[in-house]
Order: structure tokens, then sequence, then C-alpha cells
């Protein structure tokens, strides 16, 4: 096509060429010499140049044409070769797919002759279990004929007698059960007594703040850590000898942490460092003067955590040393229980415990409430808590004996000379153990779960085991083809007990197992 147009465009500039030159000739050979011979002569010899052009541009057409008929056989030689490299190609694909199926399809016949063996097979079993089945029917048939034959007795008749032993059998199990159970409630009643009396403690208890041996203070912005630091750090070291506390300044973004065991010196360095970042002057004198007066507001909160505390129990007040030491006990915890707090609970327990058995009520609830006095400088001092507490009642109080013994016996470390001691000592292993008093590690949280599923999983037949409610109940699911409902009831009863030999817990364990079965069908 655009050959076409080529040589039209060069044949139409050749004529229009052609005409020009014609017209402009004549006129110029007309004013010049105005004899026709000559214009002849002239326009013969124009003819004889167009015809002359017009070989040359047929030749240059001809020329032009040969050139793209080359190019575009060249493409068509170009295309030819790509097209029959594909072609080769798709048929070495071709050959080996064919390939592949031929190899199935002879993989699926031996398949197939093997599966028509094995039906063959199973049709001559099924045919041999149907004619034994029969054999075994005749047998059985002939069997009871014989039996009643021998007894005498109509197979009506055998029945009767079997089943009126059988319920004989099951009377005396019956019998034997409940004996076993009489058996095991007098072994238990003592157990959920005490179960039933702290539950009833326990809806009345106190709540209990848990400290941690840090506290940690927020900052306003990145800058003051600097400040806090001081100098080459002094401001740090200077806090830090003033509070006896140890302070970590980390990447933990705008805040600082306060670690010590004293809680008191924890609460005297938090408030002191919360007012020096307050006032934004840090610096030694600075520090000096602000620890003394945190350490002044300390001193009033844990007088005053006191003098509420005997409020609260209803008893005289103390002497104002002993209210020192003792509302110190506000920032003291053992394994998670505030001191004071517990205090608090086990005088209200013991007082109660008085009064129903008819025991001194105010002894009992004074001894109570300080026996755990001496926690609040067991650290400084040597010995036992009780001894010490014992010990510093009696330099600093005019408590009687009855309290004191009270006070130094309630861990057994001194005879208990009175019955209030006694009480003072259940009443602080009440509040104590009751459940959600004391926080349990994790760790040994969690190894209790583990320990509690190993169990489970080593017997037979369980698919899975859960441990859950925090421990208090172990869930077992079982294999509904290899346990049944009896062996269910077997296996929940010696898990049990070997939870029982094998582990240490609070409280009980309930072992639950669950058996079901599930018949799945769809529809199409």
């Amino acid at each position: 096509m655009s050959i076409s147009i080529a040589i039209l465009l060069i044949v139409i500039f050749s004529f229009l060429t052609f005409f020009i030159a014609y017209f402009f000739g004549s006129s110029i050979f007309k004013k010049k010499y105005g004899d026709l011979n000559e214009l002849e002569l002239k326009i013969v010899d124009a003819k004889r140049r167009l015809e002359t052009s017009k070989k040359e541009v047929e030749r240059e057409i001809e020329s032009f044409r040969k050139e793209e008929t080359l190019k575009v056989k060249e493409e068509l030689l170009n295309e030819k070769k790509i097209a029959d490299d594909e072609i080769k190609k798709m048929k070495s694909e071709l050959a080996t797919k064919e390939e592949r199926i031929a190899k199935k399809e002879e993989t699926l016949e031996t398949k197939m002759e093997r599966l028509e063996e094995r039906e063959a097979k199973n049709e001559k079993y099924r045919e041999k279990l149907f004619r034994r089945e029969k054999e075994l029917e005749e047998m059985i048939a002939n069997e009871e004929k014989e039996l009643e034959r021998i007894s005498e007795l109509t197979q009506e008749d055998a029945r009767k007698i079997i089943l009126t032993k059988l319920e004989n059998e099951l009377d005396h199990d019956k019998a034997v059960l409940i004996r076993d159970y009489e058996y095991n409630l007098d072994r238990e009643k003592d157990r959920i007594s005490k179960r039933i009396i702290s539950t009833a403690i326990g809806k009345a208890a106190s709540d209990y703040v848990v400290d941690s041996t840090i506290s940690v203070i927020q900052l306003p912005s990145e800058e003051m850590k600097g400040r806090i630091i001081g100098r080459e750090g002094r401001n740090i070291r200077a806090i830090e000898a003033a509070t006896g506390v140890d302070l970590i300044i980390d990447d933990t973004p705008e805040a600082v942490v306060l670690s010590s065991f004293d809680g008191v010196r924890r609460e005297v360095a938090k408030i002191a460092l919360e007012k020096l970042i307050s006032d934004g002057r840090i610096h030694p004198t600075k520090i000096e003067e602000v620890v003394a007066k945190a350490q002044h507001e300390v001193d009033e909160s844990i007088l005053d955590a006191a003098e509420q505390a005997i409020l609260e129990v209803g008893i005289p007040t103390l002497p104002r040393e002993v209210l020192k030491v003792f509302g110190r006990l506000k920032f003291r915890t053992s394994f998670g229980q505030n001191i004071l707090q517990h205090s608090i609970e086990v005088a209200h327990i013991a007082s109660a415990l008085a009064a129903e058995i008819g025991a001194n009520v105010d002894i009992a609830k004074r001894a109570a409430l300080l026996h755990d006095i001496g926690k609040a400088f067991s650290h400084e001092q040597e010995g036992s808590h009780a001894i010490n507490g014992g010990e510093f009642l009696r330099k600093f109080s005019k408590e009687s004996e009855i309290v004191i013994n009270a006070v130094e016996s309630h861990h057994n470390e001194v005879e208990q000379l009175s019955i209030e001691a006694v009480l003072v000592q259940a009443a602080d292993s009440i509040s104590a153990s009751r459940p959600g008093a004391r926080r349990e590690t994790l760790s040994n949280y969690l190894k209790r779960l583990e320990q509690l599923e190993e169990i489970a999983n080593s017997h037979e037949g369980i698919e899975s085991s859960y441990a859950i409610q925090a421990g208090r109940e172990l869930r077992l699911i079982v294999h509904p083809d290899n346990i049944d409902d009896d062996k269910a009831t077997i296996l929940a009863r010696d898990v049990a007990k070997e939870i029982e030999e094998k582990m240490q817990y609070p409280g009980q364990i309930k072992v639950t197992v669950i058996r079901e079965t599930r018949a799945v069908e769809y529809a199409k």
C-alpha cells in the first residue's frame, strides 16, 4: 500500500513539473523568438527531456519497489522461522505430556486390577462369614435346646433366675458403696467443715494491696532525667544517699524507677522525688531538705494508718512508740499480702472465734492485731518476727503477758499459755490460707497446670486434657471407641487418686471425664 502511494505521488509530481515547464517555456519563447519553428524545436526538445525524466522516474520507482519487496520477504521469512520454532516447542511439550498421560494410564490400570482382585477376595470372605454366621446360629439354637433338655427349664425361667441373682449382687454392691460413702464422709467431714468456714470468712475478707519492690515515677519530659542525674551524677548520688533507695534511669521514656525492699524508704524517696520534679530545683542541698520533709510526711501517714487500724478493730489506743512501729506494716507485704490489712482481718476473725467459744474477746482482738508487729523491723533484727514482736511489746508497751504470749507463740516458737493464743494462731492461718489472700508465683502455677495435664495424658484412651479454673478442675476428653461409660468412671477415679499421690495443692481438684459420640453424614 505504501509503495503504490509513493509511485502515485512521483507520477503526479512529474506531470506537474512537465506542464509547468511547458507553459513557462512556451510563453518565454513566444516573447523572445516569436518564430513558430523554433517553438516547435523547443517543444520537441522538451518532449525528449520529459521522456528521459519519465524513464528515470520509472527506473527509480522500479528500484524502490524491488527494495521494499525484498524487505517484506525478509520479514515474512523471519516470522515464518519464529512460528516454526514455536510449533516445534509445542510439539515437544505435547509429546512429553502424552508420555506422562500414558504412564498414568498404565498406573491406573494396575491399580484397577489390584482393586478388582481385592474385591473378589472380599466377596469370598463375605460369603464365608455368612456361612459361619448361619452355622453359629444353628449351633446356638441347638445349645439352647440341649440346655433346656438338661436343666428341664424353659428359656424364660432361666432368664428369671439370672435376673434374680443379678439383683441380689447389685443390692450387695449398693450396700458396699453406701458403706464406703459413709466411711469417706467421716474422713472428709473435718475438711468439709474447714472449707465451709474458710468460704464464709472469705465473703467478708479484706482486699489486699499487693506491693512490689519497685515504684515508677513519671517525668514531664526526657530532659528531666539529666537534671535528676546532675553534673557528674552528684544529684542521683545525693538522692540515693539520703533515702537509701536505688534510682534506675534507663531507656524507659519519661520515667525513672525506685528500687528497694524497704517500703518505707521507697515511699519517702517517691514523695521526695515527686516534690523535686514539681519544684524544678534539684541540687544536693535541696535534696536533703525535701527528703527530710518527705520523711516527716511518711511518719505522719504511718501514725494515721496505725490509728485508723485500731479504730477499725475497736481497741483502746496504743503507746506512740508502738503506733510508729505498727503503722510501718502499711508498707510491708508477705507473699503479696499487705501485713497491716492482714492484721486487721486476723483481729476480726479472732474476736469472732472468741465470741463463739466464750473466750476473752478483747484479749484475742488485741493480740491478733499486734501478732505480726515484729515484721516491721524483722530485716533490722535477727531472729523470728514473733519473738522480736513480743520483746518489743514487753519493752515499749504495758501489754499483759497473755497478749505478749499470744504474739510470741502464733508460730509455735514458745508454748501457748491461753486459749486466746490458740485462737490468734488459728485466725492467722485462716487469713493467710483463704483463697485469694496470698498470690502464687507464676512459675509454680504453670508448673502445677503442666503436671496436671501430664498425669492425665499418661493414661490410655485420652484424646486431650485441659486444666481449667486456675487448676481447680481437670477435664479429660476420651476416645469414645476405646473408653466406654464404665471405663470413664474408673478413669476419673484413677486420675484423681494419682493426683492425690503425686501433687500438693490447696483445696480440691475436680476431675471430669467427657465421652462424646458423634455421627456425621453429608447431604449431597
